[in-house]
């Protein structure tokens, strides 16, 4: 998509997790604010009940597909939060771990959050996201 986003890592700071420490973006910029993607199908029930790896995969395919009709990609997120409804840092590592596998090279800013409940019945994982339109 655009080349609007660059990555900061920081020299002084661990290399050891799993995301860039901040995204630049030179102003003006057309920036888009996505609402929590979440793992609901087309008739908008929870896909993957119990499952973090699944619901992960149902909320990853629902971003993009908000990035594509916004006219943007998963390399023009700037940033994103991630939420995980549990107290296990497994079930968080899980979740990373499929998302991660969607963003690749890009590893944007991010933060991963374990929470008690999310909006919806059976809803495990919520991924909300700021990208900049190419």
């Amino acid at each position: 998509m655009s080349n609007a986003v660059k990555l900061v890592r920081s020299a002084r700071l661990t290399p050891a997790v799993d995301y860039a420490y901040a995204a630049v973006v030179d102003a003006p910029a057309r920036s888009l604010w996505l609402a929590g993607a979440c793992p609901l199908d087309e008739e908008g029930r929870t896909v993957a009940v119990g499952d973090y790896e699944g619901q992960t995969h149902q909320v990853m395919r629902n971003l993009i597909t908000v990035l594509e009709e916004a006219g943007a990609g998963l390399t023009d997120i700037a940033r994103t939060t991630v939420y995980v409804a549990s107290s296990d840092q497994a079930d968080l590592g899980k979740v990373w771990k499929v998302y991660r596998e969607y963003l690749g090279e890009h590893d944007a800013p991010s933060t991963l959050l374990g929470v008690t409940v999310l909006g919806y019945s059976d809803q495990l994982v919520e991924v909300e996201a700021v990208a900049v339109l190419p």
